[in-house]
């Protein structure tokens, strides 16, 4: 996942006052403003680059004075213009967003004061490590990436897991939760300065759809029962490795067991819930030692990839001599290890930024970013204000969905990164679960960040209460809990998750989600590799690697930038102008259908197990929203996860593992 660096779109040095004709303006725009906003973007990013890393620097004050400087000009001519005052349609789509500066609409002390909170909020924390907690943080601390990010992956020590959570709440959302109300007033005030009614409305302004707010939760609506299927059978196969640790009485899963910081994705669990663990597996991580693979081969590989879809070569982006930053310094210097690619606006210059290491996980991470940079070179030829994704969604995209076709085990075997794999049954449901614990088990952490700051900015929730929403909104979408007790008086959760803090807008993450589905869908069809009336290939098997009809297709609608509605250039890529959850149902229906049938099995053995036996623990999910039994223990008027609770003896929690074992 990354924080897109995005220019200001705004004036430069423009001294004229009086409103120009459309030929006046056109020839302003063309002669002027391209290059001067060019200029401008370079410069800086440039210092925000050399800022994140290398954080003890002061490039943020002069990135600050360069932004006064800009709203200055654009206050005299851009704030006030009107597009519906000019004809020409392409003339009237750049003024949309021209007239927007964002953030630095406030006055010179305000903005300062919001880029220095925000810069306060997102400095790297530390933790003591579990097993010497009272360390000297300087010398023994652990950052999140990797020290603390690999103990959350790989650890299993249910109260490790549990200090580690609790210890990096308390390093960073605790201590930013003052701080964050400044931040949303202010955030609040340069959105009225933009003439939006809050922040929350700004971000949406870039999804160019009215009724935003409700297509997202029928997305959501249309994604959820797979989720429900996937969170039972997960839930299931984590009490039988956590036992009396885990409590699942009330249906939520605690969130410090998935193998992530957030919850967010669950691929590090794997090896726990696969429902074919003595099946051949897709093993890359060994893989990748074994071929002995270093970081620039992971770079290399996936720049490939783009190459052999007739994409433009992106070698510059991962140089490190050219200036990018492809792996932890070793020099003393602190950074945003948080990976993220960069356009500096020049039509040459990319660069990425991340602290790669070498296992399977970043090699996809790596495709995504690429996938961004693509983006940034298909589009740079558009004017200034279109060089940009079709919406913030679009851009996060494009690189997962490369990666749905890299992390297929036919395109695997492909580059020598899968052996002696046997494409059966049980093969297929163990990839599909794989991906799903990345891409389905991510959907309503992608919704619910920004639903929850909506609610923030809008202030339809009182500051007293922000912290307790947000675990309102993780159980009703997540049916995930903190594992241990939390507070709105001291803690501040969602300061946790880098993107709160660094006011970086997040919905565009679960549209992705949806998107790269229906992008993956269409490039398989134009490769060849996919025939959605014959199904003889599953979608989930195809790889579109060396298809340039596919590329063909992505290069026509990335070269669209923001120059027209995004569905438009949806059709360009799909056909269609409507996003829908459809061929993601499509691709996960064989893990559907294997799901549901597995947990109906286990809901029916223990029922026929307990009865006429009530009121005890065992972990049945029923995610009935808006009805409650007899047996739930949580009520659910919202739609938020429903528990069954049953007597059970000692002996028949052991014919419940059994039926577990035999059902998987």
């Amino acid at each position: 996942m990354l924080l897109i660096i995005l220019p200001f779109l705004a004036s430069i040095i423009f001294t004229i006052q009086a409103k120009l004709n459309e030929n006046e303006l056109k020839d302003y725009l063309q002669n002027t403003y391209e290059k001067e906003a060019s200029q401008l973007c370079y410069r800086t990013n440039i210092a925000e680059f050399d800022y994140e890393t290398d954080i003890k620097n002061k490039q943020k004050e002069e990135i600050t004075k360069q932004l006064h400087g800009e709203k200055d000009n654009w206050s005299k001519y851009f704030k006030d213009l009107v597009a519906e005052d000019y004809s020409d349609p392409f003339l009237k789509r750049q003024l949309r967003s021209l007239h927007i500066l964002g953030n630095a609409a406030l006055d010179k002390e305000k903005l300062a004061k919001l880029t220095n909170i925000t810069n306060e909020m997102t400095v790297p924390e530390k933790i003591c490590p579990y097993t010497n907690q009272n360390c000297d943080l300087e010398k023994e601390g652990l950052n999140l990436e990797p020290g603390i990010e690999s103990i959350m992956s790989k650890s299993t020590d249910y109260d490790e897991l549990t200090y580690v959570w609790t210890a990096w709440r308390n390093a960073t959302g605790a201590k930013m939760k003052d701080l964050y109300k400044t931040y949303v007033d202010l955030s609040n005030e340069a959105a009225r300065a933009n003439n939006f009614t809050d922040k929350g409305a700004f971000w949406r302004f870039f999804y160019e759809d009215e009724n935003f707010i409700e297509h997202m939760d029928e997305l959501w609506m249309q994604v959820r029962p797979l989720y429900i299927e996937l969170h039972k059978y997960v839930g299931r196969k984590l009490k039988m490795r956590y036992r009396n640790k885990l409590d699942l009485s009330d249906g939520f899963i605690p969130a410090n067991v998935f193998g992530n910081m957030w919850a967010q994705t669950w691929g590090n669990i794997a090896n726990i819930v696969r429902p074919f663990p003595n099946a051949s597996k897709v093993d890359v991580d060994a893989a990748l030692e074994e071929r002995k693979f270093t970081i620039l081969d992971l770079f290399k590989t996936a720049d490939e990839f783009y190459q052999s879809l007739g994409l433009s070569p992106m070698g510059v982006c991962y140089n490190e001599s050219a200036g990018a930053m492809i792996q932890k310094p070793t020099d003393g210097r602190e950074v945003l290890c948080h990976a993220s690619a960069w356009d500096f606006c020049d039509g040459q210059t990319y660069r990425l930024k991340m602290c790669t290491e070498v296992n399977f996980e970043d090699f996809i991470t790596i495709h995504h970013e690429m996938g961004h940079i693509q983006y940034y070179m298909q589009y740079k030829d558009q004017p200034y204000a279109f060089r940009e994704g079709a919406n913030p969604g679009f851009h996060e995209a494009i690189g997962d969905t490369i990666a749905l076709s890299v992390a297929t085990p036919n395109h695997l075997q492909k580059i020598k990164l899968l052996q002696n794999y046997s494409d059966s049954f049980e093969e297929s449901i163990n990839a599909l679960m794989d991906i799903a614990l990345d891409k389905v088990a991510f959907l309503p952490f992608g919704l619910l960040i920004d639903k929850w700051r909506w609610d923030i900015f809008s202030g339809s929730v009182p500051e007293d209460k922000w912290n307790s929403h947000w675990w309102e909104y993780r159980m009703r979408y997540q049916g995930v809990k903190a594992p241990v007790e939390r507070s709105d008086e001291t803690d501040f959760d969602p300061g946790a998750k880098f993107h709160v803090p660094g006011d970086s807008q997040y919905i565009a993450y679960f549209l992705a989600h949806i998107l790269q589905f229906q992008f993956y869908r269409s490039l398989c069809i134009a490769a060849g590799q996919y025939d959605p009336v014959n199904k003889t290939v599953p979608l989930h098997k195809c790889d579109f690697y060396q298809s340039t009809a596919a590329g063909d297709k992505l290069r026509e609608a990335l070269k669209l930038g923001s120059s027209k509605h995004w569905s438009e250039t949806l059709e360009v890529l799909t056909g269609s102008k409507t996003v829908s959850a459809e061929p993601l149902l499509e691709y996960f229906e064989p893990l559907y259908h294997f799901l549901k049938t597995e947990n109906e099995k286990f809901e029916h053995f223990i029922r026929e197990l307990i009865r006429p036996r009530v009121r005890v623990n065992v972990f049945v999910l029923l995610f009935h929203p808006n009805q409650t039994n007899d047996n739930s223990t949580v009520s659910s008027n919202n739609g938020t996860l429903v528990g069954e609770t049953a007597e059970v003896t000692s002996t028949e929690n052991s014919n419940v593992q059994k039926a577990e074992a035999s059902s998987s």
